[in-house]
């Protein structure tokens, strides 16, 4: 039998060690079970620091770039957050411990589903979905204080800069498909100040505004 609490507590330092601080994501990350986002078979890697596949060639993130990207938003609580990619549904979660309402926009509806799923059998309901192309953003409910980009796009789409609100920040994956370069955006006067935070690797960002096909 395996010891879920016990894993996740060594993740937790394993988090810190590798310069995780924020202690209200740390604390949620200890507190969302990751073995309930990944296939049973899986389950016994649930709290390894590594990304695991979740079937239609899509993965559930490495918690440290769970844990990374989340303490990038610097999220209080109030703010209404646009996740594009929702897959297993984990980094959803996590953000909705964190803040008042997360939209999230997925484009495999058999993974929009599984997820939904997972968020009503954990009593999570402050998540909204959508089965739909990410690079569009969600319009019918912008702006948005904080967007999060959980694929590789080739480069940051206009239009969910302009999803941003004022003083809204964005962390996105941009670069080749083998490897990214994570990008922090601030929005500033209705322009995107951009800071490079470090090399990353995600699935391909698929849309009218990111990638055409799977295809390397």
């Amino acid at each position: 039998m395996i010891n879920y609490q016990l894993a996740r507590e060594e993740l937790i330092e394993t988090l810190q060690r590798k310069g995780i601080k924020d202690k209200r994501v740390l604390d949620t990350i200890r507190e969302v079970k990751r073995h309930l986002f990944i296939p049973p078979n899986m389950r016994g890697r649930a709290y390894e620091d590594s990304p695991l596949p979740i079937g239609k060639a899509q993965t559930i993130s490495q918690p440290y770039m769970v844990a990374w990207m989340t303490e990038l938003l610097h999220l209080k609580g109030k703010e209404k957050v646009l996740e594009i990619g929702t897959g297993s549904g984990y980094q959803a979660a996590i953000l909705a411990h964190l803040c008042a309402k997360v939209f999230t926009v997925e484009r495999i509806s058999e993974l929009a589903k599984e997820a939904r799923e997972r968020f009503e059998k954990q009593g999570i309901d402050n998540i909204v979905q959508k089965v739909g192309d990410g690079t569009l953003g969600w319009r019918e409910f912008e702006p948005y204080d904080c967007i999060i980009v959980t694929a590789g796009a080739p480069s940051i789409p206009n239009k969910l800069i302009n999803q941003l609100i004022d003083g809204g920040r964005m962390v996105i994956p941009t670069g080749p498909r083998r490897i990214q370069d994570l990008k922090l955006v601030v929005k500033h006067k209705g322009e995107p100040l951009i800071t490079s935070e470090g090399g990353c690797i995600f699935v391909p960002l698929l849309g009218s505004d990111g990638w055409k096909s799977q295809e390397k």
